[in-house]
């Protein structure tokens, strides 16, 4: 089995989304662009990207946003370097498809009292539905290792959510552990590094915004 040497987590810029919550009422949340900023932040992380990948191959797997596949174009990757497949199963939460603001901001605040990972939207997921459909990936991607000649890198561009669960199914957290951590920042990476004994690393951990506060033993 070829493992890569290093698993890229990266997500998205800024979005429209993520500027102005009302928009999520005049356009799709899969049709949100970037704004000027995410890509700028995008480009900056393109830059670190070039320097950790240098002239090795990678295997890119895209979540079918646009604004997932416009952070994707402002790395300004060697198209002869990588291999790029969309793959839906790394998209955003789905909460609803027309979302009037203020009933997402209530159902967010009934996310916050109720759990964020078994806590599902109206008309949309829970984050346990997510990490269902990101474990049926990892799956994928573990028998894409089975190749001999698999690219040395991966690179996931997604979203906040789906990175921190694809870290939790990888690592085998908890949910308490998982309720604890914030978010990534936009176009931030995290990076899984293959060592020496054969086990991956994470490069720095997600900011936590609490303690974790497990129910049994296992936390």
């Amino acid at each position: 089995m070829a493992r890569p040497r290093r698993i890229v987590l990266v997500r998205h810029g800024e979005s429209t989304g993520n500027v102005d919550d009302t928009v999520y009422e005049r356009e799709p949340d899969h049709a949100l662009a970037l704004t000027a900023r995410g890509r700028q932040q995008a480009e900056e992380t393109g830059k670190r990207l070039r320097e950790v990948f240098g002239r090795e191959r990678v295997s890119v797997y895209v979540s079918p946003y646009r604004r997932t596949h416009e952070t994707l174009r402002a790395f300004h990757l060697d198209h002869e370097l990588i291999r790029v497949r969309e793959e839906p199963r790394l998209r955003e939460q789905d909460w609803g498809n027309w979302q009037d603001r203020d009933d997402v901001r209530l159902q967010k605040s009934y996310r916050d009292a109720y759990g964020h990972f078994f806590y599902r939207f109206a008309q949309g997921e829970s984050g346990a539905d997510v990490y269902d459909r990101v474990g049926n990936f990892l799956e994928s991607l573990f028998r894409s290792f089975e190749a001999p000649d698999h690219p040395p890198n991966v690179l996931l561009v997604t979203h906040g959510l789906a990175m921190r669960l694809f870290c939790m199914r990888w690592f085998h957290w908890t949910v308490a552990e998982f309720e604890s951590l914030s978010n990534p920042g936009n176009a931030e990476m995290r990076m899984l590094v293959l060592g020496d004994d054969g086990k991956y690393t994470l490069d720095r951990p997600f900011e936590r915004w609490r303690d974790p506060e497990p129910y049994g033993i296992t936390g």
